[in-house]
């Protein structure tokens, strides 16, 4: 059947798209694995409509529970999240987020309770537990024309926290593709339980609307960049052309980013980069310099450059900033125009935060302390 054969073709692409932006260090960042389980849910929920399509559930009774889940309570949570952990640290870091899972998980727990009194049905059950149930039900059926609009609604209010226009956009675009489906699906059920008609005609309109959106995520994702920082190295991929402005690396079409081998080493463009940052800029004078600046200025995850730190140094990052900051203590101790500085003032000057921070990197990186250098240049 064709019908299925297009959600089977949906599926597979969401888990593999899923998969992708979870472990390719092009889309590593904590925002974008919401992302990814958002696409995972969406594979699931497309699933249950194969499997009820199929006849699936007749033929294996103990899949039941699966089907029973109302998996739509954690599509508005995962955009939400992802929207969230795309905005700054001051408001991502307020509300208890595994709070949100609560809905889903009272109906996976509600779900099983009921496929254990479907099973129980030839017995004779107490009314009161029957009663119980459809009161819990009923609660199911409140929390779903309530969080689920409410959560819905809260992240357009939140949107306005995006810094970048192009971004702020697509968000919005995916947030509203994401809030017409489910809206219809939430309308759609309550007016096939209280009208009793047939919806599955339009249950099958929804759920292939629903492989619009894995398949305009990919897109967007892969083909317009959307999803990753490095949107130089995707451009590179898709065009054979790749460049980075403001620096005079360059690579060759014909050649691979050495960062998208196995091993990474000290040829690889972003080190490369990061050194001159250093070496030209000097941006480890910035005391509040981090992983996250760092990798702003690169175009790539914070993950990412402590890997190719890591790997081509065999330090951490920090280490690798403190060295350079040793370097430039040293050099001042060389130099006259800084004879009326104090050792701690040459410190602080090149990007140390402190005394103690100071004289451990300076005794780590030289073995001496920076009163035992001076003394030794005399």
């Amino acid at each position: 059947m064709i019908y299925t054969t297009l959600l089977n073709i949906a599926i597979f692409q969401g888990i593999v798209l899923g998969l992708f932006i979870l472990k390719s260090s092009l889309f590593n960042s904590n925002s974008n694995k919401y992302l990814a389980c958002l696409l995972f849910t969406l594979s699931i929920i497309l699933l249950n409509h194969v499997f009820e399509i199929e006849k699936t559930f007749n033929s294996y009774p103990f899949l039941g529970f699966i089907e029973g889940i109302e998996w739509v309570f954690l599509l508005p949570v995962f955009i939400f999240l992802f929207i969230i952990k795309r905005i700054d640290d001051k408001v991502k870091s307020k509300p208890n987020f595994h709070l949100l899972f609560i809905p889903f998980a009272y109906s996976a727990v509600l779900s099983i309770a009921q496929d254990l009194d479907r099973i129980a049905g030839i017995y004779t059950i107490p009314k009161s537990a029957a009663n119980l149930i459809e009161i819990l039900g009923l609660i199911h059926l409140v929390l779903a024309v309530t969080f689920i609009p409410f959560l819905l609604i809260y992240s357009y209010f939140k949107i306005k926290h995006l810094k970048d226009a192009e971004e702020k956009k697509w968000i919005i675009t995916l947030l509203t593709i994401i809030t017409s489906l489910i809206f219809a699906y939430i309308i759609t059920a309550l007016a096939g339980s209280i009208l009793h008609f047939d919806i599955s005609p339009t249950m099958n309109i929804l759920a292939l609307s629903a492989t619009f959106i894995i398949h305009w995520t990919a897109y967007i994702g892969i083909y317009k960049y959307k999803l990753a920082k490095d949107k130089d190295v995707i451009n590179y991929f898709l065009n054979k052309d790749f460049a980075i402005s403001n620096t005079n690396l360059q690579i060759a079409e014909n050649s691979i980013p050495e960062e998208y081998r196995e091993s990474i080493t000290a040829d690889n463009l972003y080190f490369q980069k990061l050194e001159l940052l250093c070496k030209e800029q000097h941006i480890y004078t910035d005391s509040t310099l981090n992983r996250e600046k760092v990798a702003e200025k690169l175009g790539i995850s914070a993950g990412y450059v402590s890997q190719i730190v890591n790997k081509v140094t065999e330090e951490n990052f920090a280490h690798y900033i403190n060295r350079y900051r040793v370097e430039a203590v040293k050099e001042m101790i060389l130099n006259a125009e800084y004879e009326n500085y104090n050792l701690l003032a040459m410190g602080l000057e090149s990007g140390f935060t402190s005394k103690t921070t100071f004289y451990k990197a300076f005794k780590k990186v030289t073995g001496l302390t920076p009163n035992e250098y001076k003394n030794t240049i005399k």
